[in-house]
């Protein structure tokens, strides 16, 4: 197995495909294939895109990272992490929730790198009582396929999904509950206590294709949120669906990978004009 070794964590990775590089940032507590089952099924049409998915501190695979104290270092070693892997490399972000926040993080100094960003239902506000929320709520429920849960999946699932179908379930168990499974929620809940970074980030406008994909139905992060940055991504795609929660990703899969796709094909544009240019 392939892991990469920082000042305060054994970063697990796996890598797929080759050309461009993207960095894939998993959310809190799940682990990389949260992104995996999601992004993959995107390239099965894409060519020359080098994904790099990993497992943050205190989630999936990796280890060593007891003595991380908080979110600016939680970036620390991610930020060792790319610069070990693809050193002197142009590359992509995709955030998902705390790995939407740990981006923007990334992007405080790295920006001159990076070709365009993604945000799936990304964490804007790290404190929970400063967050635009709604109450969770259900909108379409299979009772069929509801009726072959245990008790304590129905309740997991109620809870977290907003689409109950036997689809959404099973892909939910594989993407997201493996990796909380299998968490350290003990480390976990000490990050939490330093959850946001102590410094600013969205001080600069980053003028490349983004995408920001959010849940309608989001109780977790909510969608308004991200509105106070919306005019620091004057490239940006901004997307606020219905029928998802913070799972969107699983919940409208049809529409997250068109437009998906198409970021990753308004980046290459945008490499193209560059190269024309130069």
């Amino acid at each position: 197995m392939p892991f990469c070794q920082t000042s305060k964590a054994n970063i697990y990775f796996e890598i797929i495909g080759s050309g461009i590089p993207i960095i894939m940032l998993h959310g809190f507590t799940p682990d990389h294939r949260l992104m995996k089952g999601c992004m993959e099924p995107i390239f099965l049409e894409q060519e020359g895109w080098k994904r790099i998915y990993f497992d943050l501190p205190g989630m999936g695979k990796t280890t060593n990272y007891s003595s991380i104290q908080n979110s600016d270092e939680m970036l620390e070693v991610v930020n060792e992490f790319i610069q070990a892997l693809i050193p002197d490399e142009s590359y992509l972000l995709v955030g998902e929730s705390y790995g939407g926040y740990l981006a923007r993080g990334i992007m405080r100094k790295s920006a001159e790198r990076l070709l365009g960003a993604a945000f799936i239902c990304p964490l804007i506000l790290p404190e929970k009582e400063q967050r635009t929320v709604s109450e969770h709520c259900i909108v379409t429920s299979d009772h069929a396929f509801l009726a072959t849960l245990s008790q304590q999946e129905l309740e997991d699932f109620q809870s977290n999904q907003v689409v109950l179908n036997a689809y959404n379930w099973k892909r939910y168990t594989a993407e997201v509950l493996v990796g909380c499974s299998i968490a350290d929620h003990a480390f976990l809940e000490k990050i939490q206590q330093s959850y946001g970074f102590s410094f600013a980030v969205d001080e600069q406008s980053f003028a490349k294709p983004s995408l920001f994909l959010l849940g309608k139905q989001d109780s977790v992060v909510g969608y308004e949120d991200a509105f106070t940055i919306l005019k620091k991504f004057p490239r940006a795609t901004f997307a606020i669906v219905d029928s998802a929660g913070h799972n969107l990703q699983i919940e409208q899969p049809e529409l997250f990978t068109n437009l998906m796709s198409e970021w990753l094909n308004r980046v290459e544009a945008e490499q193209g004009r560059h190269n024309q240019i130069d």
